[in-house]
């Protein structure tokens, strides 16, 4: 068929695509919700000008096998506002608001915090629907952003994947693509094991410096300024000058496909933990494999935003979700390098796998699973 819903659809998914439109707030946003076989689904909310049903699509999957490969009884949606994430405080709030509202009967998917949205915005969709997930602590929330926990999550991937991998954390040096929340925090986890931040970027600039940055105090110049730029420490470069960095430990956490063909070939690191979903185009992964630089996938490595939500929606406390994030990302790091030894292959193939092998036996329990359903 032509319509791009269908051709974005398998036999895992998704399960409904929902569009919605409240012209009098400004909301213009799509719902994908991809497959509930193990529960129902959890997946951020991300707002930006340019976000797409395709990426929406592609996320609500990552999800799906993110949350399967985590064990969590739950499965993986997404959603998508088309708005921009520096709107005024009370603009930003009536777009979000109405989106709530207009997912009020999508009870299969429970929102959370994404690119463009905090603990606050999930606030308002919990004030208005009842159900979200990465609340702020004053509502009884596990505050994702505030503590850490994708961020923690990826060294944990890290520490794991050191077995199989020619990188030690104690003086490697990091670069991180996208110092928002989750680098941020993964850059000040890494530093406590030892690790240097030679390079940082956002959406503004880069900035590198080959004998480290003090990361306690480019956190507080990000905050101050908005920008990584012009730290007094670092040498301000162009934006895609971060994946020229020579480093030991390369981190993408920002928006998709950052790292593809035309430019693959211009990283120069060991290691590559993917803080985003679907930061590097599948193409550009198998060339890295081949170059023997050592991919963790996204939905492997960056679960710890999920598993804390879960813990969350669960009435679990902070102390539980970091205990959660430690075991089942640690397990899951190893499980899927132990399979790509064993079978020769790229961590890619290994991780999706793992995942499909879950959400099948998830859906062999459910009437319309089934391969032969009804």
């Amino acid at each position: 068929m032509d319509d791009p819903c269908w051709q974005l659809a398998d036999d895992l998914g998704p399960e409904k695509i929902l569009h919605v439109y409240n012209k009098e707030a400004g909301l213009k946003g799509i719902v994908v919700v991809d497959n509930v076989s193990a529960g129902p689904s959890i997946g951020g909310v991300r707002m930006a000008t340019d976000v797409t049903l395709e990426e929406c699509a592609r996320l609500a999957r990552a999800m799906t096998f993110k949350n399967a490969a985590a064990a969590l009884p739950h499965g993986g949606g997404k959603s998508v506002i088309f708005a921009d994430p520096k709107s005024d405080a009370k603009t930003k709030e009536r777009i979000v608001r109405a989106f709530a509202v207009a997912i009020r009967d999508l009870v299969d998917y429970i929102p959370g915090p994404d690119m463009g949205t905090n603990e606050e915005c999930m606030a308002w969709v919990k004030d208005e629907i009842g159900r979200s997930v990465g609340l702020p602590a004053q509502v009884g929330g596990i505050p994702l952003d505030e503590i850490g926990a994708t961020g923690y999550g990826l060294v944990v991937s890290i520490k794991a994947a050191q077995k199989y991998c020619d990188v030690g954390l104690e003086g490697a040096r990091v670069a991180v693509q996208g110092f928002g929340s989750v680098g941020q925090h993964a850059a000040r986890f890494l530093m406590q094991e030892g690790s240097i931040l030679v390079g940082a970027a956002d959406s503004r600039g880069t900035t590198v410096n080959p004998d480290g940055l003090d990361v306690k105090q480019l956190i507080e110049h990000k905050h101050h300024t908005g920008t990584v730029c012009d730290f007094k420490q670092g040498q301000t470069l162009s934006c895609d000058s971060i994946i020229d960095v020579e480093c030991d430990i390369w981190i993408p956490a920002a928006r998709p496909d950052v790292v593809h063909m035309e430019n693959v070939n211009r990283l120069n690191t060991k290691l590559i933990a993917e803080g985003a979903n679907i930061p590097i185009t599948h193409d550009a992964e198998r060339v890295l494999a081949e170059q023997g630089v050592t991919v963790i996938p996204d939905f492997i490595a960056n679960a710890g935003g999920v598993i804390c939500a879960a813990v969350e929606y669960h009435n679990g406390t902070k102390s539980a979700a970091f205990g959660a994030i430690e075991d089942k990302i640690s397990q899951n790091t190893m499980e899927m390098f132990e399979l790509v030894k064993s079978r020769d292959t790229t961590p890619r193939v290994a991780a999706n796998e793992l995942a499909q092998q879950r959400v099948r036996k998830a859906m062999s329990f459910r009437r319309w699973g089934k391969q032969d359903s009804l």
